[in-house]
C-alpha cells in the first residue's frame, strides 16, 4: 500500500548575519499541543500538480515573503514524517530544505496578510538569530523540533553533499 503524502518545499533563508527567517503558524493542530498553539517554520508549501521543487518554491517564496530566486539554492535537508494526525487528509508529509543566502528584508509576499493567515495559518514573520532559538523557552514549538543542530551545522560547514535527514 503506498502513503499518500504531502509534499512540500521549504527554504532556510539566511541574511548576511546569519539570522534565519521563520514563520509563525498558528493553527488547531493534532500534533501541536494545546499550550504550544503555535509552530515556528521555514518559510514554504506544497508542491502543486505540474510543479517541480525549485518551481514550487519560487511560487511560494514570492507569495509569502517576497523573496524572488533567480539560481538554484542547494538542497540541503530532508525530512520525512509518516504520521496520519501530522498532515491532515495525508498519510504523513515530506519536506524538501534548500539555502537560500540573502541580504536581510522586510518580509512582504504577494498574498495579504489576511490570505495568508486565512490560507496558510501564517501569522507572523521573525529573523532568528541561532542563540534565540536554542533559548527559546516556549510555548511555541519549532519545526523540525531540533532546528538548532541541523541548523548549527549548516552555519559551521555550509552545504552538505547530500540533502541531511531531519526528524519530526
Amino acid at each position: 500500500m503506498t502513503l499518500n503524502l504531502r509534499r512540500a518545499v521549504r527554504a532556510i533563508i539566511l541574511d548576511e548575519d546569519d539570522r534565519i527567517l521563520l514563520c509563525r503558524f498558528d493553527f488547531p493542530h493534532p500534533v501541536v499541543p494545546e499550550r504550544a498553539k503555535a509552530v515556528w517554520a521555514a518559510p514554504g508549501g506544497g508542491i502543486e500538480p505540474g510543479e517541480d521543487q525549485l518551481t514550487a518554491l519560487r511560487r511560494e517564496l514570492r507569495e509569502e515573503t517576497g523573496l524572488a530566486i533567480a539560481a538554484d539554492p542547494p538542497h540541503v535537508w530532508h525530512q520525512e514524517v509518516l504520521a496520519a494526525d501530522h498532515a491532515p487528509g495525508f498519510g504523513g508529509i515530506v519536506n524538501d530544505y534548500f539555502l537560500v543566502r540573502t541580504n536581510h528584508f522586510q518580509p512582504r509576499g504577494e498574498l495579504t496578510d489576511d490570505r495568508l493567515a486565512a490560507e496558510e495559518h501564517l501569522a507572523a514573520f521573525r529573523w532568528w538569530r541561532l542563540a534565540e532559538i536554542a533559548g527559546h523557552a516556549g510555548p511555541e514549538l519549532f519545526s523540525p523540533r531540533d532546528l538548532t543542530t541541523p541548523l548549527s551545522a549548516l552555519l559551521t560547514a555550509g552545504a552538505p553533499d547530500q540533502p541531511v535527514r531531519l526528524g519530526l
